[in-house]
């Protein structure tokens, strides 16, 4: 240390002096700018992605609130519909039912009237065949006692007792 002291220089020194101050400069002036621009441009650059991942991430999220939404939209639509296609069929099948019954109970009352007719019908067959029958057998018996004499009479005076006069 004691030779960087006994040799030292002030011409030495300046010189130095102003080499360092004059690099300082250049450096300044080409250097620390351009490095100082590139770092503050850099920081820009990371700032601009940060807010664009962040906003990316806001609209991310967003974008699954609105899917979420959309797809409860979705369900509760899915539902309101197979309810209202539940309610249809069931009111279908009701109405299947109702009209099912209406015209059982329709075929029941032809075939009633229908039975009623036939019944009434083989009953005036049935009377006209007795009546016709009883006309049959009534015109025999009085032929055989109209045949005879005595028997006529006897008839006329019997149905004349019969007859009662006013």
């Amino acid at each position: 240390m004691d030779k960087l002291i006994n040799d030292f220089s002030f011409g030495l020194f300046i010189w130095q002096i102003v080499i360092f101050v004059g690099l300082i400069l250049l450096l300044k002036k080409f250097a620390w700018k351009p490095i100082l621009d590139a770092v503050n441009d850099r920081e820009e650059g990371i700032k601009n992605a940060l807010l664009s991942a962040e906003n990316a991430r806001k609209e991310m999220q967003n974008l699954q609130a609105d899917n979420q939404r959309i797809l409860q939209e979705a369900r509760l639509e899915r539902d309101n519909m197979l309810k209202e296609a539940r309610e249809m069929k069931e009111k279908m099948v009701a109405d299947a039912k109702n009209e099912a019954q209406v015209q059982g109970l329709k075929m029941i009352e032809q075939a009633k009237a229908a039975i009623e007719s036939e019944k009434n019908a083989a009953m005036a067959e049935l009377k006209l065949q007795v009546s016709t029958l009883s006309l049959s057998i009534a015109e025999k018996l009085l032929k055989d006692e109209l045949s005879n004499k005595e028997a006529q009479t006897k008839l006329v005076e019997k149905l004349l007792g019969d007859v009662k006069l006013n």
